[in-house]
């Protein structure tokens, strides 16, 4: 089903889906051969939400599709996964920002498991029933922030600068933002509209990671499309194609740059060799492979 202004979902799916399927491509991530990330939360969360395809995957190494598909999506999550990581470990090391936005944290678990430094407050902002889940699932297994994390449950669509405000965030302070695996599934305009926003709420040496698919994602709903007959057989109706949302938008770049930020940006294959791996040479990986991460400072 094609989205639409006001569609809603939960983890289990639509949009709420591919947080899942990330989080499984993270821990199946963490158990490779010399990894390049340690997510020990993330099994545990697709464990709860209970998609059949996904928790068969932890469980005895079944394929969400076809080996080569497989195995190109886990590693592109592992190192997307760690570019992130190493912002926040960066900015938290570099600089005296004290505090970090997380924008559609769906099974996102930076704030239990990342190296936080003293004095960092993490806000996580996400649907309601998304958040509250992920905070519950944590508790019952008995573990804590390793930072302030303060749940901001909102939809991105309303008026989230206004509740993040609420909660207590300081827009007179310099923040650190992630916009991870979130701008595809949203219009064009709203994109610039969600730029707009951090920068009013941006102070300067405020700093920013996400990334930038040049084709909107229509090149990985394009490869992904082979594998939904898989997914629906064993319980997981995802078809991406319906979840992106097409359309001419600015680049990601041109965009930062033009509302005053310094920006850098790396290709996927850069860091692929920035993490000391090849990036994959398969029709898995094609699609990816002009994708740009994308970092920025606040002049």
């Amino acid at each position: 089903m094609a989205r639409t202004d006001d569609d809603t979902w939960d983890l289990g799916f639509g949009v709420g889906a591919t947080a899942t399927l990330v989080a499984a491509a993270r821990a199946l991530a963490s158990r490779q051969d010399d990894p390049l990330i340690d997510d020990p939360f993330a099994a545990e969360l697709v464990r709860a939400v209970g998609i059949g395809a996904l928790t068969g995957a932890l469980e005895d190494g079944s394929d969400l599709a076809d080996q080569e598909a497989t195995r190109t999506m886990i590693e592109v999550i592992a190192v997307r996964t760690r570019f992130f990581d190493d912002f926040f470990v960066e900015v938290g090391r570099e600089s005296t920002i004290r505090q970090a936005v997380i924008l559609a944290s769906g099974l996102d678990a930076r704030a239990y498991r990342l190296p936080w430094p003293a004095g960092m407050t993490i806000y996580e902002i996400d649907q309601p029933d998304v958040i509250d889940f992920k905070s519950r699932v944590l508790a019952d297994l008995g573990v804590s922030p390793t930072a302030e994390r303060r749940s901001v449950g909102v939809d991105l669509r309303d008026d989230w600068p206004a509740v993040l405000r609420e909660h207590g965030f300081d827009k007179g302070a310099p923040t650190a933002w992630i916009a991870e695996g979130l701008l595809i599934y949203l219009p064009p305009d709203a994109q610039d509209r969600l730029f707009d926003n951090i920068t009013t709420l941006s102070a300067p040496g405020s700093r920013i990671a996400t990334e930038y698919h040049p084709d909107g994602g229509s090149g990985i709903a394009e490869r992904t499309s082979s594998m939904r007959a898989q997914w629906a057989g064993q319980g997981l109706d995802l078809n991406l194609a319906d979840l992106f949302y097409g359309g001419e938008r600015e680049p990601v770049v041109d965009c930062l740059t033009r509302l005053g930020w310094q920006v850098t940006a790396s290709s996927r294959p850069e860091m692929f060799a920035k993490f000391g791996r090849r990036y994959p040479e398969d029709p898995a990986g094609a699609p990816l492979r002009n994708s740009l991460s994308v970092t920025a400072i606040r002049k």
